[in-house]
């Protein structure tokens, strides 16, 4: 049953990500039973609140498997594919009553956490961005439940649930994630090494060399450009949910460096996934 605590995996996990994953897929659930019209539209995109909810109990249920070590295919890694095989598989699942739903996103959240708590240490799953740790498939999880957690809570009129702690547990996947979301028609020629510091102290290295691009957990040496970000901020420009211009002119985005001109050029350098 959602709701109830669940197994404690947080000797597998990064301190305070099991706990994140389990919250934010009750608050998600939570979000959902006070919907009256599952047929009403999220801002922002093509999808009603149905099938957004619908997407998210595929989407647990897939990491689920992938952390349990079940063999699921879902596109071939480009933004592209990866809309399509949702589409594909939102066509194929007609549920899109709030209550079910609501069950299901937080029962497949912890079918997650039951399996990546039985996984030997070192091991590697196979993800639809790529090879992962169970770990950052975790964060990967995460990430893509505060996302569309975010669309809900938006469209239903209620705050959303993304913090400074729950972007920062989201930071693993995005770097695994960033090489495989580069838009090549925005990087070709670009040479050019960033340092991205979240507010929260967080920090991490982007660098490009004649348009290939590298993420590494630490940052360059000589960085030509470092952006300073307020984190739920990033989050949200990562995700394609916060307009890069706004953010600048709140003040929630600060740029120095050789080249701190680069800075607004940054996040057109992805696509979010």
């Amino acid at each position: 049953m959602a709701g109830q605590a669940g197994q404690d995996v947080r000797g597998t996990l990064p301190e305070g990500l099991a706990e994140a994953i389990r919250d934010t897929a009750q608050e998600i659930a939570a979000l959902l039973r006070e919907a009256t019209d599952t047929g009403a539209p999220v801002p922002g995109s093509a999808w009603t609140i149905g099938e957004a909810a619908a997407h998210l109990a595929q989407a647990n249920e897939l990491m689920a498997d992938i952390a349990a070590g079940r063999v699921r295919s879902h596109g071939d890694g480009t933004p592209q594919s990866l809309a399509a095989a949702n589409e594909r598989a939102l066509a194929a699942f007609g549920e899109r009553e709030a209550g079910p739903l609501a069950e299901m996103i937080a029962d497949r959240a912890e079918a997650y956490l039951t399996a990546v708590d039985g996984r030997p240490a070192g091991e590697t799953v196979d993800t639809p961005l790529g090879t992962m740790s169970p770990e950052a498939l975790g964060s990967y999880l995460l990430t893509h439940m505060l996302g569309h957690g975010y669309d809900l809570a938006r469209a239903l009129g209620r705050p959303h649930m993304i913090d400074r702690t729950r972007a920062g547990l989201c930071l693993p996947f995005l770097i695994a994630a960033m090489p495989r979301v580069a838009v090549a028609a925005t990087t070709a020629g670009l040479t050019a090494r960033y340092t991205i510091r979240l507010w929260s102290g967080a920090r991490f290295g982007v660098t490009f060399t004649d348009g290939a691009v590298t993420v590494t957990p630490q940052p360059p040496t000589r960085p030509d450009c470092t952006i300073h970000i307020e984190p739920v901020t990033f989050l949200l420009m990562a995700l394609g949910r916060r307009n890069p211009v706004a953010a600048i002119a709140s003040g929630r985005i600060l740029a120095w460096g050789r080249k701190a001109w680069l800075a607004p050029r940054f996040p057109g350098l992805f696509r979010a996934p």
